[in-house]
C-alpha cells in the first residue's frame, strides 16, 4: 500500500505543479522538478506524515526501476530522431558537432579543475579533476526531449538537437572509460589497458548489436499482430525487454561485460522505426502511454537532489568552476564546429545552450566513481551539485533558445474546456 501511495503522491505532486506555475510560462519539466523537491527529504519529507512525501533519500532510489524504465522509453523516442531520410540531410553535422561539443567540454573542465589543483592542492587532486571533465561531457537527453516534445519544437535547429543528443551518449562513455581508467591508474600505479580501452568499446558495440536484434525481432513480431493496442503493448514489453537485458553483467576472462541501456533502447528505436511503415503511428501512441511514467521520472529525480551539498563551501566554490567551464565547453564546442558544418545563424548561436541539461547519466558515472575512495566521494557531491543547477536551469534555457531560433512558435491554445 505504501508504494502505491507514493507513486499517486508523486504524479499528483507533479500535476499540481505543472498547473501552479503555468502562469509562469516555464517548461513542464521544470514543475516536476520543483514538486520533487518539495516532496523530497530536503522538504516537506522532513515531517516524516506518510503520504506528503519521502524522508529519506534511501526511499527515493527505491523507485529506481521507475527512471531505469523511464529512460529506456525516452532513448526509444529518441531513436526515432534517426530516420534514414532525415540523416542524410543532417547526419555529418550532428556526428561532428555531437562528438566536438563534448570533447571541449571535457577539455575545459579538465584545464579549469587542474588549475585548481595546482593551486588547492589537496582540495582537489588530480584523479577528482580527470574524472569530473569526463563527466562534464554527458548531456541529459530526458529534459532536452520532454522540452521538444510540450512545445512541439520544429526546425533545423531541433532537427539536429536530438540525434547530436543521442550521439553525445556514446561519446561520453568512451571518453569517461578512458579518463576514469586514466585516474584509477594514477591512485594505483599501475596502467589497465583493458578497463581504460577494450571494456568501454566492447559496452558500446554489444548495446548497439543487442538494440540492433531487438529492433529487427520487433519489427518481425509486430506483423502477427493488427490491433493498435496489441501494437502498443508489443512494443512496450520489447523495450522493457531491452531495458532487463541490459541491466546483465558478467565477466569473461577478466574483462567485464556489460551495456548501455540508453545506447541499446536508442538502436531499438532506430532499428524499428526504420523497418517498419507504421513506426510512426506507434511512436505517437507510445508517447501518449508513457506521459504518467515520464512525470515520475522528473518528480523524483527532484526528490533525489542532494541539498546537503550547499552545507560544504569548497564543493559549492568547485561546483560552481565547473558549472561555468563545462557551458563554456559546450557552447563553443557546438558554436565552432557548427560554423565548421555551414548551420545557419540561429542553429550557430542557440543549439550549445540547448546541450546543458545534465542529470541521469552524470549520475550514473559519478556513481562509479565511488571505486576511488575519497575523491569519488568529492566527484559525487560536485556532480550533484552540478546536476541540482543544470535541471533546474536547463530546462527554461533550453525553451528560450528553441524560441529563439524559431523552432517554438508561440500558440494561444485552449483546453479541451475552453480555457486558455
Amino acid at each position: 500500500m505504501e508504494t502505491i501511495l507514493s507513486m499517486s503522491v508523486v504524479l499528483l505532486s507533479g500535476l499540481i505543479m505543472s498547473r501552479l506555475i503555468k502562469p509562469l510560462k516555464m517548461p513542464a519539466v521544470t514543475s516536476y522538478l520543483i514538486a520533487g523537491i518539495l516532496i523530497g527529504p530536503f522538504c516537506l519529507g522532513r515531517l516524516g506524515i506518510p503520504g506528503i512525501g519521502f524522508s529519506s533519500l534511501s526511499q527515493v532510489e527505491d523507485f529506481g526501476i521507475v527512471s531505469d524504465v523511464a529512460l529506456g522509453f525516452i532513448a526509444f523516442a529518441i531513436g526515432n530522431e534517426f530516420r534514414l531520410s532525415q540523416l542524410k540531410k543532417t547526419g555529418k553535422q550532428a556526428t561532428l558537432i555531437g562528438i566536438f561539443q563534448a570533447l571541449a567540454a571535457t577539455l575545459l573542465v579538465d584545464i579549469a579543475l587542474i588549475a585548481v589543483h595546482f593551486i588547492s592542492g589537496e582540495k582537489m587532486s588530480l584523479e577528482a579533476a580527470i574524472t569530473l571533465g569526463a563527466i562534464a561531457s554527458a548531456t541529459a537527453p530526458a529534459a532536452t526531449l520532454m522540452v521538444v516534445r510540450q512545445y512541439k519544437a520544429k526546425g533545423k535547429l531541433t532537427d539536429l538537437l536530438l540525434p547530436i543528443v543521442a550521439l553525445d551518449d556514446a561519446v561520453g562513455l568512451v571518453v569517461f572509460a578512458v579518463s576514469f581508467g586514466i585516474s584509477k591508474a594514477l591512485v594505483s600505479g599501475s596502467v589497465d589497458f583493458i578497463s581504460i580501452i577494450v571494456e568501454p568499446l566492447i559496452e558500446i558495440v554489444l548495446s548497439l548489436v543487442l538494440g540492433s536484434v531487438m529492433g529487427v525481432a520487433l519489427d518481425f513480431a509486430e506483423r502477427f499482430f493488427h490491433s493498435r493496442s496489441k501494437r502498443l503493448s508489443l512494443a512496450v514489453t520489447f523495450v522493457l525487454l531491452t531495458v532487463a537485458v541490459s541491466m546483465m553483467e558478467f565477466e569473461i576472462g577478466g574483462v567485464k561485460i556489460g551495456f548501455s541501456s540508453l545506447l541499446a533502447c536508442m538502436m531499438l528505436g532506430t532499428l524499428f522505426c526504420n523497418l517498419c511503415g507504421f513506426s510512426e503511428e506507434l511512436m505517437d501512441r507510445c508517447d501518449r502511454w508513457t506521459a504518467p511514467l515520464f512525470i515520475m521520472f522528473f518528480v523524483l529525480s527532484g526528490a533525489e537532489l542532494d541539498f546537503s551539498v550547499f552545507g560544504d563551501y569548497t564543493i559549492v566554490l568547485i561546483g560552481i568552476i565547473y558549472i561555468i567551464a563545462r557551458s563554456a565547453g559546450k557552447y563553443a564546442g557546438t558554436f565552432v564546429s557548427a560554423k565548421m558544418t555551414h548551420c545557419d545563424k540561429n542553429t550557430v548561436k542557440y543549439l550549445g545552450i540547448t546541450l546543458l541539461p545534465q542529470a541521469g547519466v552524470a549520475l550514473g558515472m559519478s556513481v562509479t566513481a565511488k571505486e576511488l575512495g575519497a575523491e569519488g566521494t568529492l566527484i559525487r557531491n560536485i556532480v550533484l551539485f552540478g546536476v541540482l543547477i543544470y535541471e533546474m536551469v536547463g530546462p527554461l534555457a533550453t525553451k528560450i533558445a528553441l524560441t529563439k531560433a524559431g523552432d517554438i512558435v508561440p500558440e494561444d491554445r485552449k483546453s479541451s474546456r475552453g480555457v486558455k
